[in-house]
Order: structure tokens, then C-alpha cells, then sequence
């Protein structure tokens, strides 16, 4: 980075983070990915792909977006399938989710704001 730029992957920033992009998690200080209004994420999902468990509680709005395959966003009184490449669903706070990718897929996704606390504990 340099001069308040950051010019990137995001493929390759992406899988060093999780996917995210942007948002809290990013080093504070100097770094112009650092952002406690919004975090985006690269989500590079193989077939067969599932969140780990339900977002409940959720403090955020967001926004999700098919780059390439097949996705589907799990809500608790509907599936949203996404089958185009542009085809997007957003929900707001208090929509508990999850999602599973039934074929390889891309998606990304822009959530605000950035809060802490929504990360799946690792195995």
C-alpha cells in the first residue's frame, strides 16, 4: 500500500483473510482496507460448501451477490436461490441465515457495519 491505496487480488487477499476483503478485521493504522462501516468479502465456495452454523442475532445488513455458479442463502422461513451471474439478495438486522453452495461459486458480499463476533470457531 502506499499513499492511502491499496491495489489488489481478490482472490489471493481473499484466501490470506477468509475471503474478507474489508472491514475491522484489516489491520488499524495505515492500512486503507481497515473499516468499521463495511466489510466485503470474496467468497470462493467448492461444491458442497456450508456455513458451519446459523448467524443468529444478526446486528448487520447485507448484501450478497452471485459472481459465477449456483448459491443458495438460507433464511429461516425460505431458501433465496441464486442461479445468474448478478442475481443478489439483501436482509437486514434481526434475519438469522446461513447458506450453502450447491455447485462452485462465487460470491461476494458487502455487509455493514463491520462488527466483531460473527466468526465461526474453527474445529
Amino acid at each position: 500500500m502506499r499513499d492511502g491505496i491499496y491495489v489488489g487480488q481478490a482472490g489471493i487477499d481473499g484466501a490470506e483473510n477468509g475471503g474478507w476483503l474489508l472491514g475491522h478485521f484489516m489491520p488499524p493504522g495505515l492500512d486503507v482496507r481497515h473499516s468499521a462501516e463495511v466489510e466485503v468479502k470474496w467468497g470462493v465456495h467448492p461444491a458442497g460448501d456450508t456455513r458451519a452454523e446459523w448467524v443468529t442475532g444478526e446486528r448487520r445488513t447485507a448484501l450478497l451477490v452471485l459472481v459465477s455458479g449456483r448459491f443458495h442463502v438460507e433464511l429461516r422461513d425460505r431458501t433465496v436461490v441464486l442461479t445468474r451471474p448478478g442475481d443478489y439478495v439483501v436482509w437486514g438486522p434481526g434475519v438469522d441465515h446461513s447458506w450453502l453452495a450447491p455447485e462452485p461459486a462465487v460470491v461476494l458480499t458487502v455487509r455493514w457495519p463491520s462488527v466483531a463476533g460473527y466468526k465461526v470457531a474453527a474445529n
